[in-house]
């Protein structure tokens, strides 16, 4: 007379009390209801860090060059401490064609006297001989002069966007803005650094 066969660990179920039966057990190799490995199983190698995952760096804006005082400014720096002024632009992008936004931001030229430029601020050609060379995170760079934002000379109204169509850039970066440029080649996003001084050809002579 054969015995009768136990039934396997994966389907041994008694019943409690009552009539309700308590979970499955899984089997051997199976994973255990308290979610860590059964026996003969490895742990898992990647462990949570402490406190969670490192939070984003916050973006930034170095402006350096000829300065007395080079400045790293984040967009929320940027928005409170230089009046915030709005312009409508329209402009052609050579992937999307024409384009029309509305950005917020301080003027460039209120940003860059913060980081006092080292020229003769009384002498319109010692201010007239610096260059701004604009670079963004995309790789993306332009360059400009002082003379192009000088109150005493072009006075274009050049923002550093803190918010584009209502949106802050917090965090993806400020956006330069030139709202007299038909071409939107200049209007660099994600802007990493600003770089102001002069360049003679002779030294590279």
């Amino acid at each position: 007379m054969s015995r009768p066969v136990p039934p396997t660990r994966a389907t041994a179920v008694r019943r409690a009390p009552g009539g309700v039966a308590p979970a499955v057990r899984p089997a051997l190799g199976g994973v255990a209801p308290t979610g860590r490995p059964a026996s003969g199983e490895s742990a898992p190698a990647v462990r949570p860090a402490p406190g969670g995952a490192a939070p984003a760096r916050p973006w930034r804006l170095l402006i350096r060059g000829q300065l007395r005082r080079p400045l790293a400014l984040t967009v929320a720096d940027l928005r409170e401490r230089w009046p915030q002024r709005r312009t409508e632009v329209v402009f052609d992008c050579a992937k999307e064609g024409l384009r029309r936004h509305t950005f917020d931001g301080p003027l460039l030229r209120d940003v860059l006297d913060a980081a006092r430029p080292a020229f003769d601020a009384r002498r319109r050609k010692d201010r007239s001989r610096f260059l701004l060379s604009v670079a963004g995170g995309d790789g993306h760079r332009t360059v400009l002069s002082w003379a192009e934002i000088d109150a005493d000379f072009g006075d274009a109204p050049i923002l550093l966007a803190t918010a584009l169509d209502g949106h802050p850039l917090d965090g993806t970066g400020s956006q330069l803005v030139v709202p007299s440029d038909r071409c939107g080649a200049r209007y660099i996003s994600a802007i990493t650094a600003i770089w102001v001084g002069t360049w003679d050809p002779a030294d590279r002579a």
